[in-house]
């Protein structure tokens, strides 16, 4: 499976943007999907995550964004969604999205991952 991600940019505090990655290649209902987002000189960051369709299209979120991201999926157009709203200074990161099939146990981990897209800059300015 190959991933595109698109729609990062720059945005004021309080602001919104969303973020998509486009999945080809593969059958992109078999995999679960992620983001995650990395600054410089830090590890690659768990964002959110939701499953495949078989395991009911449940989602996860880290603390750090739960309740002002939303992650969804359009299988039909193999696409991974982030909405980010009410969004901090500190959300500041280039933005990846990723697909796996591991245990769902394990999505918060990129070392699960088997496939990433390149990232997206999100800038937020205070």
């Amino acid at each position: 499976v190959q991933l595109q991600a698109s729609g990062g940019g720059l945005v004021q505090a309080g602001g919104s943007l969303k973020l998509t990655c486009a999945a080809s290649g593969g059958t992109f209902r078999n995999f679960h999907g992620g983001w995650f987002r990395q600054v410089p000189g830090k590890e690659r960051e768990f964002v959110a995550a939701i499953s495949r369709p078989g395991y009911g299209s449940v989602s996860r979120y880290a603390e750090s964004v739960k309740g002002r991201f939303t992650i969804s999926r359009d299988n039909a157009k193999n696409t991974v969604h982030l909405q980010m709203d009410s969004l901090k200074p500190e959300d500041t990161a280039v933005y990846y999205c990723a697909v796996t099939q591991i245990l769902w146990a394990y999505v918060d981990s990129p070392r699960q991952y088997t496939n990433w897209g390149q990232g997206t800059q999100v800038t937020v300015s205070s």
